[in-house]
């Protein structure tokens, strides 16, 4: 199954850790430590929260609050200066946080799953020493493998993310709150791959890693 379709059959659950995976992975762009994600991983894990059907319907750690109130303390702890110097990966990077919904229900959270999805792919294009990031063919490669659930033609960093977006959603699907626990384990992996990337990139232009 394609990572679209399976982003479109995905529940409510699925999709908010869908999109917190994305956002997690790319978190070295915003000068996050690893463990600063966790309070969100644990809202949407909370014994209350209800998987919901494939409108997004009910998945709410209780009243929501608990996703509202952490990510309104992510959003603190990673707020970063003005966008002037800033480049386009950490730009995404920094819409796909201040997007999220303060609820993990409704056409919202599918629409911001979505919209991670895309923009963690374009950061792995625009991060990759292998990948051209102006190239057209590199922006029709992606697409392709988003809609068809091929790699061909991508780099190897894009390829990567592919698949582990692709895993998030499969096991998020195939175990319910269970699979929450392997989402957090390929995250962290790609995480720290993107991490390495950031800092060699920093390095050779003579800045901190978020300020690219």
């Amino acid at each position: 199954m394609s990572l679209v379709e399976l982003i479109t059959r995905a529940d409510a659950r699925g999709l908010a850790g869908s999109g917190l995976a994305c956002l997690d992975r790319c978190v070295p762009l915003l000068d996050g430590d690893d463990e600063v994600l966790r309070p969100l991983w644990a809202a949407l894990a909370g014994d209350r929260v209800d998987a919901g059907g494939q409108d997004g319907e009910d998945a709410r750690g209780g009243d929501g609050t608990d996703w509202a109130r952490e990510l309104t303390r992510v959003r603190e702890r990673l707020a970063g200066p003005d966008a002037d110097g800033e480049d386009e990966a950490v730009l995404l990077a920094r819409r796909m946080l201040a997007t999220a919904p303060d609820t993990c229900s409704g056409a919202r959270i599918r629409a911001w799953a979505d919209a991670c999805s895309v923009a963690s792919l374009r950061i792995h294009r625009l991060l990759d020493p292998a990948a051209d990031p102006a190239g057209g063919l590199g922006r029709e490669n992606a697409a392709n493998g988003r809609t068809e659930n091929r790699t061909e033609g991508l780099s190897p960093l894009v390829a990567a993310e592919l698949r582990r977006q692709i895993i998030v959603l499969e096991v998020l699907a195939g175990h319910g709150p269970a699979g929450l626990r392997r989402a957090v384990e390929v995250s962290t992996e790609g995480r720290r791959v993107l991490r390495a990337v950031v800092s060699r990139r920093a390095r050779g232009r003579g800045r901190p890693p978020g300020r690219m």
